[in-house]
């Protein structure tokens, strides 16, 4: 079961008063103007529809089982009302653009309304095993904004995407994927997403941190290998016995310890040599070293 399918089945199991069971089923019927139809894969929402339909108008739903023309041929149920239509559909506060506003009056019935789009029309990923994001997928502009709207009261940064023939409302921030799902219900789903991002938002600090350290190596190698090379030129050039006697125990140093940091180094040194050496003062040594180096570079040019 996808996990889409897992966070539907649970927030079908909510028991609501009578007020979020209309904002829930206006949702749900949310493009049926005329009639009362409602087409699902989710043996759960199709009974969940039956439900709030009985329970709400006292009226049974006619329901048929159909294959699906997809690739993978799933069973479609298919949930319609054929009496008092006009009567539910006035009582669901549905329109052609967007619900009566009785409808979504307060936040309790925008989080049951939203809940019921969820269940027709969106799909959210598997925090395990992709990236993150959110979708509904809507076939009006003017309700798709009604929608954002909507969303975006709770603060979920929601953005819209027009797609051929439909729109898309979509969320990809991992945090407002959670607040979305608390909102609606979904408590064990939270459970589950939140310790999988906690999980991976560490596995990606870590990565994060081993590729500086990783970085902060090649840098610290870099360096030692650059003053190695000017020590050596000159060496070769002059002899070491042009420098200072401070500078010259700094490159008798870093020739023997070719890829040690500044910090290991000047610590080598003082335990060696029993005289104090601190990074800073090796730096300047090595700085005084370099524009030797860089001058004889010059002169053979």
């Amino acid at each position: 079961m996808s996990f889409t399918s897992e966070v539907k089945e649970e927030v079908t199991k909510l028991d609501l008063d009578n007020a979020d069971k209309i904002s829930e089923l206006s949702g749900i019927m949310q493009n049926n103007y005329n009639e009362i139809k409602v087409q699902t894969e989710s043996n759960s929402v199709a009974r969940r529809v039956y439900s709030l339909i009985k329970d709400l108008f006292n009226v049974s739903a006619k329901v048929t089982l159909r294959r699906g023309y997809n690739y993978n041929k799933k069973i479609l149920y298919i949930v319609e009302v054929l009496e008092n239509v006009d009567g539910i559909l006035k009582s669901l506060g549905i329109k052609n653009d967007v619900p009566e506003e009785f409808i979504w009056a307060d936040e309790d019935l925008i989080r049951a309304y939203l809940r019921g789009v969820f269940l027709t029309s969106a799909s959210i990923n598997d925090p395990k095993t992709s990236r993150y994001h959110l979708e509904f997928n809507l076939s009006d502009l003017k309700y798709a904004q009604f929608i954002m709207m909507l969303l975006n009261k709770f603060n979920l940064n929601s953005k819209l995407l027009h797609r051929d023939n439909h729109y898309m409302v979509y969320i990809k921030g991992a945090s407002e994927i959670g607040d979305f799902l608390r909102i609606i219900g979904a408590v064990k789903a939270v459970l589950y997403y939140e310790d999988i991002r906690i999980y991976r938002d560490h596995k990606n600090m870590t990565n994060r941190l081993n590729n500086c350290e990783q970085a902060n190596v090649d840098r610290i190698i870099e360096t030692a290998l650059s003053q190695v090379n000017d020590i050596n030129l000159i060496k070769e050039e002059s002899g070491l016995d042009v420098l200072t006697d401070k500078e010259k125990e700094a490159a008798i140093y870093r020739l023997k310890y070719k890829e040690a940091s500044l910090t290991e180094l000047s610590e080598i040194i003082s335990i060696e040599t029993g005289n104090k050496t601190v990074k800073s003062s090796l730096y300047y040594r090595f700085k005084k070293i370099k524009k030797m180096a860089d001058n004889i570079r010059e002169k053979s040019n």
